[in-house]
């Protein structure tokens, strides 16, 4: 199973990008999806995920009202829509899988290559 992330790049203060996360097996569509991140010297935090369904989301305080997680599953991909991005949202975004409604970095299955997010101030 692979998760391969998109998305990633630098962006003003303020500004927003939309991440994407692909999975390469469509039996990860019963499958919690969501985001960490890893900013430069920090340990890796969650960010969101959402149920398989959709219907359950979940966001750190640190994002709540700024991103917006999403999926499609049948194009077995999930998204995330950052806006009103700020420096310390700098950091290196995965994406993850997991049977589990989870925001422990210990439940989570599956695991994609970063994508970087760069924030200018």
């Amino acid at each position: 199973v692979q998760l391969q992330a998109s998305g990633g790049g630098l962006v003003q203060a303020g500004g927003s990008l939309r991440l994407s996360c692909a999975a390469s097996e469509r039996t990860l569509n019963r499958y919690t999806m969501g985001w960490f991140r890893q900013a430069p010297g920090n340990e890796r935090e969650f960010v969101a995920v959402i149920s398989w369904s959709g219907v359950i989301t979940y966001y750190s305080d640190s994002v709540k009202g700024r991103f917006t997680i999403a999926r499609d599953n049948a194009k077995n991909t999930v998204y995330l829509q950052m806006s009103s991005l700020k420096p310390e949202d700098t950091a290196v975004y995965y994406c993850v899988a997991s049977t589990e409604i989870s925001r422990t970095i210990h439940d989570m299955d599956y695991w994609g290559k970063g994508t970087l997010v760069t924030v200018s101030s």
